[in-house]
């Protein structure tokens, strides 16, 4: 009857998650690139858009360890619900609450909210048959980049002054939870997955680990400290836009890219190889400032960035036993959000600098590039001499 039940949730149970799933990612995304550019408007220092960006992801490292009762208590549909309505609460208060240490409070709830999210939708795509396990995940990260990228084009279509940003924001995540009230779908069995040990967590995959910290690095300082990035370079408000959907679409690009070459060569050398595609993108801006040169970096420091989070994932998953994988989904994700917390604060003290956020990047994805070459060395070795 369960295994029953899991093909079913594996055919029809996933529309609905990804559907919902692509209403949040579209606000998600306009909400991301909106607050470094309000502060100003609401009294605030830009100085805080870092530590903005970081309480948020400390939310996200905290959700990503507890939320997990409440998918047992209340059933994934019920949880995601839940999760969407407190991250509508946490937006609905900033415009009127225009304090920081409110604004913090709001966004670190924001990202234990957003954990949720994250952590029910992945653990609910990967319920069912294996073989179909790719193309749920690939339709997963596909609206989620997808939702971002379109979530971008807020910013030229409703623009940044008012309320207006907040409700159309808010009228998205509405739709979202409307999808999964009144949308009928399968759900998971409420089944007790088995947690791993801290000796079992030791042992995963250790170039996935670090690839999960250096996409919380990169990522988190993107969404962060991107849209000011350009501020300062002069960009206006309505290319802005565009260049930040540049660098989502550049990470949806590479989604069809990475499951190929995950058959020609080891995921370690892939993502040291796509680490090399940062170095590249991110020393094009630094060599020359020129708009269209600035045009074709977003897009592959896109495809750079966004490819390492489904590549150490899977890395990090590979053979291991079923009971296991959300779990090990979750250790993952904790793993993106202490590089997530700590990114923007590393990036802003790159901020000061000639270089700005170009120059952290460059330097973060040359350090993983050269420890991913020395790792996938080392594994090929070992297979060679079967150790």
């Amino acid at each position: 009857m369960v295994e029953t039940q899991s093909l079913l949730t594996a055919k029809t149970g996933f529309k609905v998650p990804v559907i919902a799933l692509s209403f949040y990612a579209v606000a998600s995304g306009y909400m991301m690139s909106l607050i470094p550019l309000v502060l100003g408007q609401y009294g605030l220092d830009s100085s805080h858009a870092s530590w903005l960006a970081s309480v948020f992801y400390a939310g996200l490292l905290f959700g990503a360890i507890t939320i997990e009762p409440l998918v047992k208590t209340t059933g994934h549909r019920w949880a995601f619900v839940i999760c969407l309505a407190v991250f509508v609460a946490t937006i609905a208060v900033m415009p009127v609450f225009a304090n920081i240490y409110a604004w913090l409070t709001a966004r670190f709830v924001a990202g234990v909210a957003v954990a949720g999210v994250f952590v029910i939708v992945e653990s609910w795509l990967l319920d069912g048959e294996d073989d179909s396990r790719a193309k749920r995940l690939g339709l997963y990260m596909g609206a989620l980049y997808g939702g971002s990228a379109l979530g971008q084009m807020g910013i030229g279509a409703f623009g940044t002054h008012g309320f207006t940003p907040f409700i159309a924001i808010v009228s998205m995540l509405s739709c979202a939870i409307a999808v999964l009230v009144f949308c009928p779908t399968s759900q998971p069995v409420a089944e007790s997955s088995t947690p791993l040990s801290l000796k079992q967590v030791a042992k995963l995959n250790h170039a996935a680990v670090i690839g999960c910290v250096v996409s919380g690095l990169t990522l988190g300082a993107i969404y962060g400290l991107m849209p000011l990035e350009l501020t300062v370079r002069q960009i206006s408000q309505n290319h802005l836009s565009v260049l930040m959907t540049l660098v989502i679409l550049g990470g949806m690009a590479v989604q069809t890219i990475v499951p190929k070459l995950s058959k020609l060569m080891g995921r370690t050398l892939l993502m040291g190889l796509f680490c090399l595609l940062g170095v590249f993108a991110t020393g094009i801006v630094i060599v020359s400032g020129s708009i269209q040169w600035l045009t074709v970096s977003l897009f592959l420091l896109g495809m750079a960035t966004f490819a390492l989070y489904p590549i150490a994932i899977n890395l990090g998953c590979d053979k291991l036993d079923r009971r296991f994988i959300v779990s090990a989904t979750q250790v993952m994700l904790f793993c993106y959000s202490v590089g997530s917390v700590v990114g923007p604060l590393f990036a802003d003290w790159f901020m000061q600098g000639k270089h700005g956020l170009m120059a952290y990047l460059f330097a973060i994805q040359m350090a993983t590039a050269i420890y991913m070459f020395i790792a996938s060395v080392k594994t090929k070795k070992q297979v060679v001499t079967g150790g």
